[in-house]
């Protein structure tokens, strides 16, 4: 037998020892376990009777608003209030100087008494007159005479009185008095200045803020599609003849009173596209002034077969469309494309993409993606949701 050399057997050495690592790797791999399927929590959808609340922007609208013009020429005296304070109806607010309208009415009174005591005289000599044509006394020219002096008497009677029913309402134009009980403004003018009957700058201006309104906007695609869904039957008509809204105040919070819608407009503004809508709403606290921008939630309709869907459920692809991820056969992860409508607490109401019965996964979306088999496991549906889970997102 030929011994080889040493440097002749290490090749052979080599190739034996790759060999047995690889049959020792190969084992391994085969006695690894298979990594166990993650735990998802899930709620089960279910169908539920959902009022169709609409979020429309607005501005409140005092419910009553007069402006305080003098009907008469003249000095103002005085002013009667403080500005920005409440004033009742028929509350003296100005005092124009009545020295001058005084002296008219006393003037047309004088006048009205002359008027009298020429009917007076006119009406005897007309009586006497009557009497001696009938013995022909009298020609009946005269009695004729007579008959007009008397008419005339009377004519001018009638004017006298006009003439001092004149001179006191001019009189009564020297106290300028608040026509509606409100709040009112600054005023324009001070003691001292002159205005002039029906000038077109107001003295100030008397607002009443309660109750109050507020004047709402609606898109008319948003009112024909709504009207379209209550005539197929998809949305029911709430609230009968009365609808309530609630009102959201420029800093997040809820006004405490509820209010209820008062009419529509008509027509469409050509230049907006949209409704006119107007709620009123008690303002007892003054808390609503007016030209304050709100968002009123008002009940238009109600729907019996929405599926409510945690926050915590619902996620944004790429192109911003609102998904679900649902367990679907054999345990698997799917991914449903969703419409969601209004949000009611910690919920969206879905329109499309889901059904009754679906598992919707509320905790551990981290951990899964489409395709993924998991083990689902059952939440309370009425639970909030973990703090761990997908952030909501917006509508």
């Amino acid at each position: 037998m030929q011994i080889r050399p040493l440097d002749q057997l290490k090749p052979f050495a080599v190739m034996l020892a790759s060999a047995l690592l690889l049959v020792a790797c190969g084992e391994s791999q085969q006695s690894a376990p298979a990594p166990a399927a993650p735990s998802v929590g899930v709620v089960v959808a279910e169908t539920a009777s959902v009022p169709l609340i609409n979020e429309l922007p607005g501005r409140t609208a005092p419910y009553m608003v007069a402006e305080l013009r003098p009907q008469v020429t003249g000095i103002v005296q005085k002013r009667l209030f403080t500005e920005g304070s409440e004033v009742k109806a028929g509350q003296t607010l100005y005092q124009i100087d009545p020295v001058t309208y005084r002296a008219a009415h006393d003037s047309a009174k004088a006048g009205l008494a002359r008027a009298e005591a020429n009917l007076y005289s006119a009406r005897l000599k007309a009586g006497r007159y009557a009497d001696l044509v009938k013995i022909e006394a009298v020609s009946k020219q005269a009695n004729d005479d007579s008959v007009a002096a008397l008419m005339q008497a009377e004519a001018d009677l009638a004017a006298a009185r006009a003439a001092v029913d004149k001179a006191r309402i001019d009189l009564d134009f020297t106290q300028v008095n608040a026509p509606i009980s409100g709040r009112i403004g600054r005023s324009s003018v001070t003691p001292g200045a002159l205005v002039t009957a029906n000038q077109t700058t107001a003295l100030a201006t008397v607002q009443q803020l309660d109750p109050i309104y507020v004047d709402l906007t609606q898109s008319s695609a948003d009112m024909l599609r709504m009207k379209r869904q209550l005539e197929s039957g998809q949305l029911k008509r709430v609230g009968g003849q009365t609808v309530p809204v609630r009102l959201v105040l420029e800093d997040g919070s809820l006004y405490a009173v509820e209010g209820k819608l008062a009419f529509s407009e008509v027509s469409v503004d050509a230049g907006t596209g949209s409704v006119t809508l107007r709620a009123v709403f008690p303002n007892p606290k003054g808390e609503l002034l007016p030209g304050m921008y709100v968002r009123a939630r008002l009940a238009q309709g109600q729907t019996d077969d929405a599926i409510m869907v945690p926050h915590a459920a619902v996620s944004r692809d790429p192109r911003g469309n609102a998904v679900v991820m649902v367990v679907g056969a054999e345990d698997k992860v799917e991914s449903h494309t969703v419409k969601t409508g209004q949000s009611i607490g910690d919920k969206w109401v879905v329109t499309e993409g889901l059904a009754a019965g679906d598992r919707i996964i509320v905790e551990g979306l981290q951990k899964v993606r489409a395709g993924v088999q998991v083990q689902a496991q059952m939440l309370d549906a009425t639970a909030p949701a973990a703090a761990s889970s997908a952030a909501p997102t917006a509508k």
